[in-house]
């Protein structure tokens, strides 16, 4: 972090667990543009800058799969912040806007307001509508800063789990590499073993599709 940003009110991490912990794909959601392999442009948020800086971070509960992405041609990423386990993800550094803006997109709302974060910092949950990605968590604190991500209303127990895609994986695969907390080897056991991906991926390829993505 540089020094002469201020952190404190204003600020928030970003908890990325799925195709945004890819630090490219993200950019989308900030400066606007349709990510490789996409079908859907951006418009992008007001404030454009990149992220303060990035930390991998690790949060209470479990990833799974599920839904059919129309991108993706498979399961979607979802948090469920009440399953027994640990996620690992990628946590950005933003502003209340930035972050306001990136939730917006993602529920397919068009960005340009802040969100009323009240609730979900004081109660840890704040259900803005019934969409995919229409709730937010609050996952805890890190360095005395909020880290906030979005989720879908359900848990992981309540719909079917889906295979993920090949270049999903491959994707949330990378993003977890470049987020500088585990090795390889690591990543791909930990994503074969997600609810979706058991049984579908196993860890020798998904460290094959690791090994393409850094090529």
């Amino acid at each position: 972090m540089q020094a002469s940003e201020p952190v404190g009110d204003g600020w928030v991490w970003y908890a990325a667990y799925g195709s945004n912990m890819d630090a490219g794909r993200l950019r989308c959601y900030l400066a606007g543009g349709c990510p490789p392999g996409a079908t859907r442009t951006y418009p992008g948020a007001r404030d454009r800058r990149v992220p303060v800086r990035s930390a991998a971070v690790e949060l209470p509960g479990v990833v799974y799969f599920a839904g059919e992405s129309p991108v993706w041609l498979g399961g979607r990423a979802f948090y469920d912040p009440d399953a027994d386990g640990t996620v690992w993800a990628r946590a950005y550094l933003v502003t209340v806007g930035q972050f306001s803006d990136i939730a917006a997109q993602e529920m397919h709302r068009l960005p340009g307001a802040d969100l009323d974060l009240g609730a979900v910092l004081a109660d840890g949950r704040a259900q803005l509508g019934p969409g995919r990605y229409e709730t937010l968590v609050r996952t805890g604190d890190l360095e005395g800063v909020p880290v906030l991500t979005f989720t879908a209303p359900w848990g992981a127990g309540d719909v079917a789990w889906t295979k993920p895609s090949a270049p999903y994986v491959r994707l949330i695969a990378a993003g977890l590499l470049d987020a500088g907390g585990w090795e390889a080897d690591a990543i791909a056991r930990y994503l074969a073993t997600r609810p979706g991906a058991l049984g579908h991926w196993t860890a020798e390829q998904v460290m094959r599709l690791l090994a393409s993505a850094t090529a």
